[in-house]
């Protein structure tokens, strides 16, 4: 399911796509600036989404074979909820 299917999936139940539109892209607005501040989003039933810091690492370049450094940086994890798929 991708974000357009999502905006038709809620547009059944609000009353015009342009309203629909705006809600989903405002929900993700906010999950997305809560994980830029480093905040936990915590949705009920659904689960939880997080940012973790990654270390610096060593990899390899593939083509090449070249030792080359992975400089750190963060990503978000998402854990399901119990019930979500249960």
């Amino acid at each position: 399911m991708n974000r357009l299917q999502i905006i038709r999936a809620v547009a059944k139940v609000l009353t015009t796509k342009g309203e629909a539109a705006k809600a989903v892209q405002t929900t993700f607005s906010v999950i997305r600036q809560a994980l830029r501040n480093g905040d936990k989003v915590v949705i009920s039933n659904f689960g939880t989404f997080r940012v973790k810091a990654r270390q610096s690492r060593q990899g390899r370049n593939p083509k090449t074979g070249t030792v080359v450094m992975v400089p750190p940086r963060r990503g978000v994890r998402f854990k399901a909820s119990k019930n979500l798929l249960g």
